[in-house]
């Protein structure tokens, strides 16, 4: 059932959150993040092979450990925005958003009138009929967000004309997409990456949007904090999984 967006709430209170995107469609993974203290968690169905019934396990693993549910969506798939939403899903997490074209698109799908053309269900999100029905309409505007990821030059060009007519709650950079969109694959420290994701920062303090930083280390939070960030994705549940792996391997097996 729709519940009070925690995060939109913290942002808006000028609270920090942290999170992590999960690759690993396992709703016992979800539940350690939730346990861990993180307070929201981005299910990835573009690059990952996750079924509409396991997704739902998924937020459903979520909602039980205090997670607020974002989720991305393969790129220009309004079914997949729906089917999210439909799910339980609290935001949209939009990849490749180049044009402002790219996020009305998502808005037609994910919000309903007047804002959107979201199509009308009944089901998990207004409670089985628990909520009426012209209720979880007007919350769902509310309370779901989209949250637009730039990892295209051409998405840093026009940020711009992308946040200024409104209706985007949260915007993150994709430094990894970007290195390759700058033909820098990979080098995502790059100076052309890191002016790009700057670019991107600054664009979100002129038209007031709050920005998400992609923080791996103590040190570049610390740098994002001191410039009024409050939102933070912290990693991926595959790539701490991996490594807290090969260091068990290492301290206890003397490296293998």
């Amino acid at each position: 059932m729709l519940r009070t967006n925690q995060v939109r709430q913290k942002l808006a209170a000028g609270e920090e959150v942290h999170g992590l995107f999960s690759t690993l469609p396992e709703p016992a993974m979800i539940e350690m993040i939730g346990c861990a203290g993180y307070d929201f968690v981005i299910v990835d169905t573009e690059h990952t092979l996750v079924g509409p019934h396991r997704l739902e396990n998924l937020i459903r693993a979520a909602e039980a450990n205090g997670l607020t549910p974002f989720v991305r969506v393969p790129e220009a798939d309004p079914g997949a925005v729906l089917r999210a939403l439909d799910a339980g899903a609290m935001g949209i997490v939009v990849p490749h958003v180049r044009t402002r074209a790219d996020v009305d698109a998502t808005i037609r799908a994910a919000r309903y009138a007047p804002e959107g053309m979201r199509s009308l269900n009944g089901g998990r999100g207004p409670g089985f009929g628990l909520i009426d029905a012209a209720e979880y309409i007007r919350r769902a505007n509310e309370e779901i967000m989209l949250i637009p990821l730039i990892e295209d030059a051409e998405g840093v060009a026009a940020i711009d004309g992308i946040l200024a007519p409104g209706g985007v709650d949260l915007v993150l950079p994709g430094p990894g997409d970007l290195s390759q969109s700058y033909g820098v694959p990979w080098q995502v420290r790059h100076p052309r990456v890191q002016e790009a994701v700057r670019t991107v920062r600054a664009a979100c303090a002129r038209h007031s949007v709050p920005f998400c930083a992609m923080s791996t280390t103590p040190e570049r939070r610390a740098e994002w904090r001191a410039d009024g960030v409050t939102a933070f994705v912290l990693g991926e549940d595959r790539d701490l999984t991996a490594r807290a792996l090969r260091g068990h391997l290492q301290r206890v097996g003397g490296g293998g």
